[in-house]
């Protein structure tokens, strides 16, 4: 491997503290807005509460493969604007260090972000989101997960009521002396009040949904309707109610997107090639993004900065959408598996490239005579 110059470890030095500020920004908003949609899952019932943060630590791993070419590309960005506004670049133009110089350190610190993205892509990515999906399953056979603790009442979040349990067993299947309340309005606009009384409950999965039952033992239903003299009561050896659906969505995962790289190869659904191109590309960003931020990042010393980094993000987000058009295009038959997303990415690079030779490039004078006329 070649010697690194002063200049180049400086050079990366720059990318690295630009990138590491951007992912960090960039961590914090996906971090909100990750946490408010488990926040709302677990309100509606949708995902147990004891694996909420559990699950927001694994989803922002796997975010991880859309953070970190975001963040090389802004930090190249950033790191360059930052030299340009400061004259730092037209003094080392002035040194001799043109600005091919930039191609050294700009490839090294993208090859270097792109071997870490791969690793997210094809590897911790899943292995993550596959680990939030066992997390949730497991979660949703125990209703100590589901919120209730033995001595507390709990809402039935997602079909109304209030239930109590006197015991609960350690993994959060049986239950003892049970109090069961739940309230609903007739067609007629009458309420009724239903009340359940039991001496033990266990706790079981049924249906194609899994969906999750408790049943009631040796216990008693009073059925009341407000402003009625009429209540009913029943005495049951064994009742069913329904507590929320288990969550189908815990990561907002397609099956796909559960599997290991290793077992989509080979794989001739278009849904699994669709998901393996996906990852074959990811890692790739890195490099056409620090391309295309080389052009960029060119500006006066009295520029704000602000223009730029919009401008990226706007590119950046044309790249990804225009990605994810690609891959469903695979999924759906529409574009054959070994084009890939090669017809997004490559055009950027090229394009990056051009621009960034053109943008240096010697410009011949002017002929005289041409200029008098």
């Amino acid at each position: 491997m070649p010697r690194l110059s002063i200049l180049d470890r400086y050079i990366l030095r720059e990318y690295l503290l630009g990138a590491v500020a951007a992912i960090v920004v960039l961590l914090v908003i996906f971090t909100g807005s990750t946490f408010a949609d488990i926040a709302n899952k677990v309100a509606t019932g949708r995902l147990p509460g004891g694996v909420m943060f559990t699950v927001l630590g694994l989803n922002l791993v796997n975010t991880l493969q859309a953070l970190l070419p975001m963040g090389v590309f802004l930090g190249v960005l950033l790191a360059l604007g930052r030299m340009y506004r400061d004259s730092e670049m037209h003094v080392l133009s002035a040194s001799g260090f043109g600005p091919r110089g930039l191609l050294k350190p700009t490839a090294i610190f993208a090859i270097g972000s792109a071997i870490v993205v791969a690793l997210v892509a094809l590897w911790l990515g899943p292995l993550a989101a596959r680990a939030s999906s066992a997390e949730v399953e497991q979660a949703n056979r125990s209703v100590i997960a589901a919120g209730l603790e033995a001595g507390r009442f709990t809402s039935l979040t997602g079909r109304g009521g209030i239930l109590f349990a006197n015991t609960v067993s350690p993994d959060g299947t049986k239950l003892g002396k049970l109090f069961v309340a739940s309230e609903r309005v007739g067609k007629d606009g009458i309420t009724s009040i239903s009340v359940i009384t039991a001496n033990r409950g266990d706790l079981f999965h049924e249906g194609q949904e899994d969906n999750r039952f408790i049943a009631l033992h040796e216990g008693h239903r009073y059925d009341l309707r407000l402003g009625q003299d009429n209540w009913r009561l029943m005495q049951f050896q064994r009742n069913d109610i329904a507590l929320s659906q288990p969550s189908d969505d815990s990561g907002d995962n397609d099956p796909e997107g559960l599997r290991t790289t290793t077992s989509l190869i080979g794989d001739h659904d278009p849904a699994a090639r669709a998901e393996l191109q996906w990852r074959i590309a990811i890692p790739f960003g890195p490099l056409v993004l620090a391309m295309l931020a080389l052009p960029m990042s060119r500006q006066g010393p009295r520029t704000s900065p602000v223009g730029r980094i919009l401008i990226a993000v706007l590119a950046y987000l044309i790249i990804v959408n225009m990605m994810q058009l690609g891959r469903s295009f695979i999924a759906s038959g529409k574009l054959p598996a070994p084009v890939g997303l090669w017809w997004v990415l490559l055009p950027v690079f090229a394009g990056a490239a051009w621009a960034f030779a053109r943008q240096y490039a010697t410009r011949k004078p002017r002929d005289a005579a041409g200029a008098g006329a």
